[in-house]
């Protein structure tokens, strides 16, 4: 099968964790393209698509969500897999005792499932390089709540990366 990866991604760890999926479909035998949001782009060429994005103050990048809004018809006639990527640490429950993975789903994340029906939605934990940070993050980094909000490091578990990568080539096989 053809499997579009597509994404978007703010500082690069996104463009990683797609790329990363992309090979492992590709070395399970299906061919797979990733495109780097917003480009000009079909998903009439793929038998199936995998959709992710950043997600920063609780919302996916803009040109992820357009994406799926304006592929909406295509999308849903195949199947489908959304990803995101943001917490940053290694706790999988916050201060306050909620699921951080399910804090960082996107607030779009109830509309894109109701338009393309995804097979899965998985947050996967992101990383975070200090130099490609815009001015007001790195003067927030500055702060201690701010460095506790913005930890430094690459928190990306490549072998869930991969696992789900691999859960995807399988339902494509049994298609």
């Amino acid at each position: 099968m053809k499997v579009l990866v597509a994404y978007a991604s703010r500082h690069g760890a996104t463009a990683g964790i797609a790329e990363r999926i992309a090979e492992v479909i590709r070395t399970e035998g299906h061919v797979a393209d990733t495109l780097e949001l917003p480009a000009p782009a079909s998903v009439d060429d793929y038998d199936a698509c995998v959709v992710g994005s950043s997600a920063y103050l609780g919302h996916w990048e803009k040109p992820a969500s357009a994406f799926v809004r304006e592929h909406r018809d295509g999308l849903v006639a195949r199947p489908v897999w959304l990803f995101t990527s943001g917490p940053l640490g290694t706790d999988e429950v916050d201060e306050q005792g909620q699921n951080v993975r399910e804090s960082a789903a996107p607030q779009e994340l109830s509309e894109l499932t109701d338009a393309v029906a995804p097979r899965e939605h998985h947050v996967f934990f992101g990383a975070l390089d200090p130099k490609t940070l815009g001015v007001g993050a790195r003067l927030m980094r500055k702060l201690p709540a701010g460095r506790k909000l913005l930890p430094e490091g690459d928190f990306r578990d490549w072998q869930e990366i991969e696992d789900w990568a691999r859960s995807i080539a399988r339902t494509l096989d049994a298609a």
